[in-house]
């Protein structure tokens, strides 16, 4: 059985300033797409046979730049709705709501482009690009294109844990991590490696 490849998107200006990045579409920038043009080197051992990305600019410029052919647009990637706290800092949003804390608190409803979402609904949504992806371990290595919260939240789900528990798993911009099994049970085989 091949190994869940999951690789975050290289820097954007909004990681760079810690701003919750869901789907406004922000573009990597010269350092992020350093990041992906170092990628290459941590897949060149593996047999991907099919890729998965979030249909955001910046996770589909990292597959590119990463080398890898992209099978399937997947909106299911789409990193976390953050609502009305889209393009906010935590710092910021503590300052009005002192100690929230996003994997606790939640998100406040948006605009009509932001309506916000649940852990839960993230969850439900990872649980639903896994089903897709099981099946096709059987061939290979596949690898998958996102964010860090979205990612968080399908590595909890792999290893059969609660969606909120996503809050375990820091995951840097630019990276690969792997996901396999052992003695037929999941486990994390890498993670949060940078490109060299």
């Amino acid at each position: 059985m091949g190994e869940l490849i999951i690789l975050r998107h290289g820097e954007t200006e909004w990681s760079r300033a810690r701003r919750h990045t869901g789907r406004t579409d922000v573009p990597l920038t010269e350092r992020g797409e350093e990041q992906a043009r170092g990628l290459p080197a941590l897949l060149a051992e593996r047999r991907i046979v099919r890729t998965l990305c979030s249909p955001a600019e910046r996770a589909q410029r990292t597959a590119e730049l990463a080398g890898l052919a992209v099978d399937d647009v997947d909106p299911d990637l789409w990193e976390w709705d953050y609502g009305g706290y889209e393009g906010i800092t935590t710092a910021a949003i503590q300052e009005e709501r002192p100690g929230w804390y996003l994997w606790d608190d939640g998100v406040i409803r948006g605009d009509a482009e932001h309506p916000g979402e649940s852990v839960e609904h993230v969850g439900r949504r990872a649980d639903a690009v896994l089903a897709r992806v099981r099946p096709l371990l059987a061939d290979g290595d596949v690898a998958v294109v996102a964010h860090g919260h979205v990612l968080r939240v399908l590595t909890a789900r792999w290893l059969g844990l609660d969606p909120g528990q996503g809050r375990l798993f820091a995951l840097d911009t630019g990276t690969v991590s792997a996901l396999g099994t052992e003695h037929d049970r999941p486990v994390i085989a890498a993670w949060n490696v940078p490109a060299r």
